[in-house]
Protein backbone atom coordinates (compact mmCIF):
# COMPACT_ATOMS: atom_id res chain seq x y z
CA UNK A 1 0.00 0.00 0.00
CA UNK A 2 0.72 3.87 -0.82
CA UNK A 3 2.12 6.24 1.75
CA UNK A 4 -1.20 8.24 0.22
CA UNK A 5 -3.61 5.33 1.43
CA UNK A 6 -2.33 4.29 4.74
CA UNK A 7 -4.58 4.89 7.37
CA UNK A 8 -3.53 7.30 10.18
CA UNK A 9 -3.14 5.52 13.67
CA UNK A 10 -2.91 7.09 17.24
CA UNK A 11 -0.84 5.65 20.16
CA UNK A 12 -0.81 6.81 23.56
CA UNK A 13 2.24 8.38 24.81
CA UNK A 14 2.15 9.17 28.71
CA UNK A 15 -2.02 10.15 28.32
CA UNK A 16 -0.81 12.74 25.04
CA UNK A 17 -2.51 10.58 21.43
CA UNK A 18 0.62 10.92 19.03
CA UNK A 19 -0.44 10.55 15.46
CA UNK A 20 1.41 8.44 12.91
CA UNK A 21 1.51 6.61 9.68
CA UNK A 22 3.42 3.24 8.51
CA UNK A 23 4.31 1.41 5.26
CA UNK A 24 5.61 -1.79 6.75
CA UNK A 25 7.68 -3.27 3.26
CA UNK A 26 9.63 -5.61 5.10
CA UNK A 27 8.86 -6.87 8.65
CA UNK A 28 11.22 -7.73 11.30
CA UNK A 29 13.53 -5.44 9.86
CA UNK A 30 14.96 -2.33 11.92
CA UNK A 31 12.48 0.59 11.61
CA UNK A 32 13.31 3.50 9.90
CA UNK A 33 11.33 6.71 11.43
CA UNK A 34 11.07 9.70 9.97
CA UNK A 35 11.09 13.25 11.66
CA UNK A 36 9.87 16.07 9.48
CA UNK A 37 10.43 19.93 9.39
CA UNK A 38 9.20 22.89 10.78
CA UNK A 39 5.85 23.40 10.05
CA UNK A 40 5.16 19.72 8.60
CA UNK A 41 2.47 17.38 9.10
CA UNK A 42 2.46 14.04 8.54
CA UNK A 43 1.03 15.18 4.92
CA UNK A 44 4.13 16.52 4.18
CA UNK A 45 6.09 13.81 3.54
CA UNK A 46 6.85 13.13 -0.31
CA UNK A 47 4.82 9.42 -0.84
CA UNK A 48 8.00 9.18 -3.98
CA UNK A 49 10.70 8.66 -0.80
CA UNK A 50 7.82 7.04 1.56
CA UNK A 51 6.85 4.50 -0.70
CA UNK A 52 10.74 4.01 -2.26
CA UNK A 53 12.32 3.83 1.30
CA UNK A 54 9.26 0.92 2.25
CA UNK A 55 10.53 -0.72 -0.85
CA UNK A 56 13.06 -2.79 1.41
CA UNK A 57 11.82 -0.99 4.99
CA UNK A 58 9.24 -0.88 7.84
CA UNK A 59 8.34 3.05 7.08
CA UNK A 60 7.08 4.95 10.58
CA UNK A 61 6.20 8.84 10.58
CA UNK A 62 4.60 11.10 12.96
CA UNK A 63 3.35 13.97 14.06
CA UNK A 64 5.26 14.96 17.52
CA UNK A 65 3.92 16.66 20.32
CA UNK A 66 1.45 19.36 19.58
CA UNK A 67 1.87 19.34 15.49
CA UNK A 68 -0.74 18.09 13.37
CA UNK A 69 -2.93 15.65 14.78
CA UNK A 70 -1.31 14.75 17.94
CA UNK A 71 -2.09 16.16 21.32
CA UNK A 72 -0.72 18.17 23.61
CA UNK A 73 1.93 21.58 23.39
CA UNK A 74 4.97 21.96 20.99
CA UNK A 75 7.83 22.49 23.56
CA UNK A 76 10.24 25.06 22.40
CA UNK A 77 13.31 23.73 22.21
CA UNK A 78 15.03 20.54 20.48
CA UNK A 79 16.05 18.54 23.33
CA UNK A 80 12.37 18.55 24.52
CA UNK A 81 11.19 17.56 21.19
CA UNK A 82 14.31 14.56 21.01
CA UNK A 83 12.44 13.53 24.54
CA UNK A 84 8.95 13.55 23.30
CA UNK A 85 10.19 11.42 19.83
CA UNK A 86 11.73 9.49 22.14
CA UNK A 87 8.99 8.35 24.11
CA UNK A 88 6.99 8.11 21.01
CA UNK A 89 9.26 5.44 19.94
CA UNK A 90 9.38 3.54 23.19
CA UNK A 91 5.48 3.76 23.67
CA UNK A 92 5.30 1.68 19.99
CA UNK A 93 8.10 -0.73 21.87
CA UNK A 94 10.43 -0.08 19.36
CA UNK A 95 14.18 -1.22 20.62
CA UNK A 96 16.36 -0.41 17.69
CA UNK A 97 15.46 1.78 14.48
CA UNK A 98 16.89 3.97 12.12
CA UNK A 99 16.32 7.61 11.89
CA UNK A 100 15.79 10.19 9.14
CA UNK A 101 15.77 13.47 9.99
CA UNK A 102 15.09 16.52 7.74
CA UNK A 103 15.32 20.02 8.77
CA UNK A 104 14.08 20.52 12.14
CA UNK A 105 13.68 16.75 12.08
CA UNK A 106 17.28 16.51 11.49
CA UNK A 107 18.36 18.28 14.70
CA UNK A 108 15.67 16.75 16.59
CA UNK A 109 17.82 13.09 15.37
CA UNK A 110 20.83 14.43 16.31
CA UNK A 111 19.83 15.07 20.26
CA UNK A 112 18.40 11.49 20.24
CA UNK A 113 21.51 9.90 18.72
CA UNK A 114 23.44 11.88 21.07
CA UNK A 115 20.97 11.09 24.42
CA UNK A 116 19.64 7.65 23.74
CA UNK A 117 22.33 5.82 21.48
CA UNK A 118 21.05 2.59 22.74
CA UNK A 119 18.04 3.52 20.16
CA UNK A 120 19.60 4.30 17.14
CA UNK A 121 21.29 1.96 14.45
CA UNK A 122 22.26 4.79 12.10
CA UNK A 123 21.00 8.29 11.32
CA UNK A 124 20.04 9.94 7.84
CA UNK A 125 20.70 13.91 8.24
CA UNK A 126 18.63 15.65 5.13
CA UNK A 127 19.09 19.47 4.75
CA UNK A 128 20.08 20.32 8.47
CA UNK A 129 23.17 21.61 10.53
CA UNK A 130 24.25 21.23 13.68
CA UNK A 131 23.86 23.82 17.35
CA UNK A 132 25.54 26.90 16.52
CA UNK A 133 26.07 26.43 12.86
CA UNK A 134 26.35 28.62 10.00
CA UNK A 135 23.45 29.97 9.16
CA UNK A 136 21.77 32.86 7.24
CA UNK A 137 18.87 35.42 7.71
CA UNK A 138 16.43 33.59 10.64
CA UNK A 139 14.17 31.12 10.13
CA UNK A 140 11.15 33.28 10.66
CA UNK A 141 12.50 35.96 8.43
CA UNK A 142 13.50 33.13 5.76
CA UNK A 143 9.94 32.06 6.15
CA UNK A 144 7.80 35.32 6.38
CA UNK A 145 10.09 36.12 3.10
CA UNK A 146 9.24 32.85 1.55
CA UNK A 147 5.30 33.64 2.02
CA UNK A 148 5.57 37.26 1.04
CA UNK A 149 7.41 36.30 -2.75
CA UNK A 150 5.20 33.29 -2.90
CA UNK A 151 1.43 35.26 -2.22
CA UNK A 152 3.45 38.11 -5.40
CA UNK A 153 3.92 35.92 -7.51
CA UNK A 154 1.06 33.35 -7.07
CA UNK A 155 3.42 30.12 -5.97
CA UNK A 156 3.11 28.00 -2.64
CA UNK A 157 6.12 28.81 -0.47
CA UNK A 158 7.97 25.74 -0.87
CA UNK A 159 8.45 26.50 -4.32
CA UNK A 160 11.29 29.39 -2.67
CA UNK A 161 11.64 27.67 0.44
CA UNK A 162 12.88 23.81 -1.03
CA UNK A 163 13.96 24.36 -4.48
CA UNK A 164 16.17 26.68 -6.37
CA UNK A 165 14.68 29.28 -8.93
CA UNK A 166 15.85 27.37 -12.40
CA UNK A 167 13.61 26.03 -14.36
CA UNK A 168 14.88 22.53 -13.67
CA UNK A 169 14.16 22.70 -9.79
CA UNK A 170 10.88 24.78 -10.20
CA UNK A 171 9.16 21.88 -12.25
CA UNK A 172 10.68 19.71 -9.52
CA UNK A 173 8.55 21.78 -7.12
CA UNK A 174 5.41 21.52 -9.40
CA UNK A 175 5.79 17.05 -9.44
CA UNK A 176 6.76 17.61 -5.56
CA UNK A 177 3.61 19.74 -4.71
CA UNK A 178 1.27 17.59 -6.82
CA UNK A 179 2.37 14.07 -4.87
CA UNK A 180 1.74 15.93 -1.92
CA UNK A 181 -2.26 16.43 -3.11
CA UNK A 182 -2.52 12.57 -4.24
CA UNK A 183 -4.07 11.63 -0.46
CA UNK A 184 -7.61 11.48 -0.45
CA UNK A 185 -8.93 15.01 0.99
CA UNK A 186 -11.27 12.65 3.74
CA UNK A 187 -8.14 11.46 5.68
CA UNK A 188 -5.83 14.90 5.03
CA UNK A 189 -3.94 15.43 9.10
CA UNK A 190 -4.66 18.82 10.86
CA UNK A 191 -2.26 21.82 9.51
CA UNK A 192 -0.26 22.94 12.67
CA UNK A 193 -1.46 25.49 14.73
CA UNK A 194 -0.17 29.25 14.61
CA UNK A 195 1.34 28.56 18.57
CA UNK A 196 3.17 25.03 16.91
CA UNK A 197 5.01 27.28 14.83
CA UNK A 198 6.23 29.57 16.95
CA UNK A 199 7.18 27.15 19.54
CA UNK A 200 8.94 25.46 16.01
CA UNK A 201 10.88 29.06 15.13
CA UNK A 202 12.01 29.39 19.35
CA UNK A 203 13.48 25.81 19.24
CA UNK A 204 15.55 26.40 15.83
CA UNK A 205 16.66 29.93 17.27
CA UNK A 206 18.35 28.35 20.35
CA UNK A 207 19.46 25.64 17.91
CA UNK A 208 21.52 28.41 15.98
CA UNK A 209 22.72 30.30 18.81
CA UNK A 210 23.73 27.05 20.98
CA UNK A 211 27.63 27.38 21.81
CA UNK A 212 29.06 24.30 20.30
CA UNK A 213 28.10 21.12 18.49
CA UNK A 214 31.09 19.58 20.64
CA UNK A 215 28.43 16.47 21.34
CA UNK A 216 28.53 14.74 17.68
CA UNK A 217 32.10 13.81 18.62
CA UNK A 218 30.01 11.31 20.77
CA UNK A 219 27.64 9.87 17.56
CA UNK A 220 29.43 6.61 16.49
CA UNK A 221 26.59 5.61 14.65
CA UNK A 222 27.32 5.53 11.12
CA UNK A 223 25.68 9.12 9.72
CA UNK A 224 24.24 10.06 5.73
CA UNK A 225 24.65 13.51 5.56
CA UNK A 226 22.34 15.40 2.16
CA UNK A 227 21.31 18.19 1.23
CA UNK A 228 21.07 20.52 -2.10
CA UNK A 229 23.52 22.60 -2.87
CA UNK A 230 21.77 26.02 -2.80
CA UNK A 231 19.70 25.34 0.81
CA UNK A 232 18.35 28.73 1.46
CA UNK A 233 17.11 27.75 4.97
CA UNK A 234 20.02 26.19 6.64
CA UNK A 235 22.84 27.32 4.44
CA UNK A 236 24.50 24.10 2.89
CA UNK A 237 27.99 24.76 4.60
CA UNK A 238 26.43 23.44 7.48
CA UNK A 239 25.95 19.99 6.05
CA UNK A 240 29.81 19.96 5.36
CA UNK A 241 30.58 21.08 8.95
CA UNK A 242 28.04 17.97 10.08
CA UNK A 243 29.82 15.64 8.17
CA UNK A 244 33.25 17.21 9.56
CA UNK A 245 32.26 17.34 13.01
CA UNK A 246 30.83 13.33 12.97
CA UNK A 247 33.04 10.65 13.29
CA UNK A 248 31.35 8.52 10.86
CA UNK A 249 29.69 10.19 8.45
CA UNK A 250 29.36 10.15 4.82
CA UNK A 251 27.98 13.19 2.65
CA UNK A 252 25.92 13.73 -0.62
CA UNK A 253 24.66 17.18 -2.32
CA UNK A 254 22.75 17.40 -5.15
CA UNK A 255 22.87 19.26 -7.81
CA UNK A 256 20.40 22.37 -8.75
CA UNK A 257 18.54 22.28 -5.92
CA UNK A 258 18.11 23.69 -2.09
CA UNK A 259 16.71 22.61 0.99
CA UNK A 260 14.51 20.08 -0.42
CA UNK A 261 16.75 18.38 -2.41
CA UNK A 262 15.56 14.95 -1.08
CA UNK A 263 12.05 15.86 -2.87
CA UNK A 264 13.63 16.80 -6.25
CA UNK A 265 16.23 14.20 -6.54
CA UNK A 266 14.04 11.33 -4.79
CA UNK A 267 15.27 8.58 -7.10
CA UNK A 268 19.03 8.94 -5.81
CA UNK A 269 18.16 9.83 -2.72
CA UNK A 270 16.04 6.79 -2.10
CA UNK A 271 18.87 4.55 -4.13
CA UNK A 272 21.63 6.04 -1.65
CA UNK A 273 19.56 5.81 1.59
CA UNK A 274 19.05 1.79 1.07
CA UNK A 275 22.15 1.00 0.29
CA UNK A 276 23.81 2.92 2.89
CA UNK A 277 20.91 1.93 5.70
CA UNK A 278 21.80 -2.28 3.94
CA UNK A 279 25.76 -1.69 4.37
Amino acid sequence: MSYKDVPTKTVDVDGVPFTYRQVVGAEGDVPLVLLHHLTAVLDDWDPAVVDGLASERHVITFDNRGVGGSGGMTPDSVEAMADDAVAFLEALGLGTVDLLGFSLGGMVAQVVAQQRPDLVRRLILAGTGPAGGKGGASGAEVLQSAIQQASAEGRHPKHILFFSPTPTSQAAADAFLGRLDGRTQLDRDTPVSNETIGAQLTALAKWEQGTSPAGLATVAQPVLVVNGDEDIILPTINSFELAQLLPNAQLSIYPDSGHGGIFQHHTLFVQQTLGFLRD
